[in-house]
């Protein structure tokens, strides 16, 4: 992938969690923290799990550059997967439109050449790993999308109607 196929996954995914979270702000407290069957067990664990991962990928690719897009951010990409991140729809809402911003900024002021700078990851299993900046931002988009596809049949169960499938739409 270059840089205009990230810049088109940005500017989509935030387009697409703003239409799913106009679906979002209409949930009762119960709805959100509803508990279904699947691993993340509510909208809510979802998008706490969602966010969580941005901020951790995006903790990584700060590694790899100085970014004006991301220097002011760097204590604010704490992350952390085994807890809720938010007490309300309404917080979630705006650091989610916060998230999204930076994402589309951070991929609008990379270059190309960026793209193949690496960061070393070790697993929980202590291996090194190295990741390009192009593989962590093949993550994260996938990252969203598919747990944005969890969400999606979360809110069918729950009776709202959606659709967040159309990316051709955004290029």
């Amino acid at each position: 992938m270059n840089k205009k196929n990230f810049e088109l996954m940005a500017r989509y995914n935030k387009k697409v969690n703003a239409e799913m979270n106009e679906i979002i702000k209409t949930l009762t407290e119960e709805e959100w923290n509803k508990q279904f069957a699947g691993y993340y067990k509510s909208i809510h664990e979802l998008c706490s799990h969602i966010f969580a991962g941005d901020q951790w990928s995006l903790s990584k690719l700060n590694t790899t550059g100085e970014y004006k897009s991301l220097s002011d951010k760097g204590p604010n990409m704490k992350y952390d997967f085994d807890k809720l991140l938010f007490e309300s729809i309404d917080e979630y809402v705006s650091r989610r439109e916060e998230m999204d911003n930076i994402l589309v900024d951070f991929v609008t002021e990379i270059s190309g050449e960026d793209l193949d700078k690496s960061w070393k990851y070790v697993t929980s299993k202590g291996i090194d790993n190295f990741y390009t900046v192009r593989t962590g931002l093949t993550h994260l988009s996938h990252h969203q999308t598919h747990h944005r596809g969890m969400i999606s049949l979360y809110l069918e169960f729950l009776g709202k109607e959606n659709d967040f499938s159309y990316l051709f739409i955004y290029e």
